[in-house]
């Protein structure tokens, strides 16, 4: 069965590389690059991708761009900042593709540790799955795949490797929280949601999720998942402030 893998990117010319040396059993790589400033399209090239280049209208959009460039029955979604683990790479060589589609579990590093805690582990999701059987839908940010069909769960793991340092993961909060506040600008939550839910969120990461069990790596992530949660309805509230002047 042929398989396209199908990439977003946006200067990935570091973390691209990892990804790209573990697709070397699929049959077509698609890389829909958003105009990129770095060498993100000469890294796709050089391991034979197929690059396209379109504007960013947002995740969804992007993916759904690239699924549409896709000239394989099967497709495997995956980022820029992951890479396929062996056992996963096996798997899907002998695969029987009885089912439409399969769930994977993404394990997600962060400062070069795996964390399976806060609520990152174990992260199913259909990676692999018929073209006509999916479409992503969202705006900016938070897009969901829209699967129809039957699933089966694979053994193997997708590698994440998002974060390499704290700073890096609250920048990151920082933007995704910017994005959503641009996506639900016309909401008004109120002043007990924006300061309670956060303690709830880091009660929840860092204690009923074994954050605890992370040592510093898992107070920092059950901190900026608290943060992030703050901090998108203080853009929202900020929105309307500036709205008012």
């Amino acid at each position: 069965m042929g398989i396209s893998a199908v990439i977003i990117t946006l200067n990935e010319e570091e973390r691209l590389p990892r990804l790209l040396r573990t697709l070397d059993f699929v049959d077509e790589i698609v890389v829909v690059d958003a105009f990129s400033q770095d060498r993100t399209v000469e890294v796709a090239a050089s391991f034979g991708a197929k690059v396209y280049q379109k504007e960013w209208e947002g995740y969804a959009s992007q993916r759904n761009y690239a699924l549409g460039k896709a000239t394989h029955p099967w497709v495997l979604s995956v980022d820029a900042d992951e890479a396929i683990s062996p056992e996963l790479r096996d798997e899907i060589l002998h695969l029987s593709f009885s089912a439409d589609g399969y769930l994977i579990r993404r394990e997600t590093y962060f400062a070069g540790k795996p964390m399976r805690c806060c609520g990152w582990w174990p992260d199913w999701g259909v990676r692999l799955f018929k073209k006509e059987t999916a479409r992503w839908e969202g705006e900016l940010v938070h897009e969901t795949l829209v699967f129809n069909g039957r699933a089966e769960k694979l053994r193997g793991k997708v590698l994440h490797y998002p974060y390499e340092s704290a700073g890096e993961l609250f920048r990151r909060m920082s933007r995704y929280a910017e994005l959503w506040a641009k996506r639900e600008r016309d909401r008004n939550p109120p002043w007990w949601r924006v300061c309670a839910e956060p303690v709830g969120i880091f009660f929840s990461s860092y204690f009923l999720k074994g954050g605890f069990l992370a040592g510093w790596r898992g107070f920092t992530v059950s901190f900026a998942q608290a943060y992030y949660s703050f901090l998108k309805y203080l853009f929202v509230k900020e929105g309307k402030w500036t709205l008012k002047k």
